[in-house]
């Protein structure tokens, strides 16, 4: 029997000073954990992986039922999935693509990875007063995507994917940031670089089968905005903002076109406005 000395479950908390609610985490090699302000174990959703997870009015939760052998993928989620208190499937996407691994059973994969949003407020789980559906409405899902791309490298890259899945499962819209290099601004030397090299790390699985080139965290819809409001129709509701975060760069998607309205990066130093900022490297 081991020890140790660190210790462990909640270490502090100060009520007055915190407000009181439940946190979802994901649970390495158990699955998503619901926890109180004191680390009491509330649920436990056994085998319900999470990139991540996220609470859902009514108790449910959604998540993923497996990930891609890291061989063959970088942090690809088979499916996402929604499920109820008890653990059923309510909600299922996975295809995206279908994939056929040596060695592994071929099978659709959603290759989710990072974020997700269900319809209903602007970051996809439960906020009082802007209540995410749990029975209808779409998903927008970040996933990946391999493209060959000769005007950014000779090479396969792991592109970013934005899906728009209905209820029933059907993509229908979809946006990759491949399709927009020309609009990211990357000067004449990272063109190069890139070219030659688009990111192929060790860092997570087998990762030179396809370079991660822009390594996107994460993405949201805006809603409701002040800047809409007074009148900037880069700041729609509906657009969505996402980071690229190996690329340095964050940016808005208009949603009835696809172009990139707004963003900042990959450098710095071209605006007082941008100096005054200062360089953002990795978000």
């Amino acid at each position: 029997m081991s020890a140790t000395i660190f210790p462990t479950g909640v270490t502090i908390y100060n009520p007055e000073k915190c407000w009181s609610g439940y946190t979802i985490l994901q649970a390495a090699e158990r699955g998503a954990l619901l926890i109180d302000m004191n680390g009491n174990e509330v649920r436990m959703w056994e085998g319900l992986q999470g990139f991540p997870n996220k609470m859902l009015p009514g108790g449910y939760v959604m998540g993923s039922l497996g990930e891609r052998n890291p061989k063959y993928g970088l942090q690809d989620q088979t499916d996402l999935v929604q499920v109820d208190w008890d653990g059923n499937i309510v909600w299922k996407f996975d295809k995206a693509e279908y994939v056929e691994d040596p060695g592994e059973e071929p099978q659709w994969m959603a290759r989710q990875h990072h974020d997700y949003q269900r319809e209903g407020n602007t970051v996809g789980y439960y906020v009082p007063g802007s209540d995410p559906k749990t029975n209808s409405g779409n998903t927008l899902i970040l996933a990946h995507k391999n493209v060959h791309v000769p005007a950014i490298s000779d090479k396969m890259l792991l592109d970013d994917v934005i899906y728009e899945v209905d209820w029933d499962g059907d993509i229908v819209w979809e946006w990759k940031v491949s399709d927009h290099f020309e609009e990211l601004g990357f000067d004449a030397i990272a063109r190069n670089l890139m070219y030659r090299d688009p990111n192929y790390y060790t860092g997570f699985g087998n990762s030179h089968i396809a370079g991660d080139w822009v390594h996107t965290n994460s993405m949201s819809v805006l809603g409701p905005n002040k800047w809409y409001d007074a009148g900037d129709k880069r700041f729609h509701p509906d657009n969505i903002i996402i980071d690229c975060r190996d690329a340095n760069i964050i940016l808005i998607i208009e949603k009835a076109t696809g172009d990139i309205v707004w963003k900042i990066g990959p450098y710095f130093d071209q605006t007082p406005e941008l100096r005054k900022l200062g360089w953002i490297i990795g978000q």
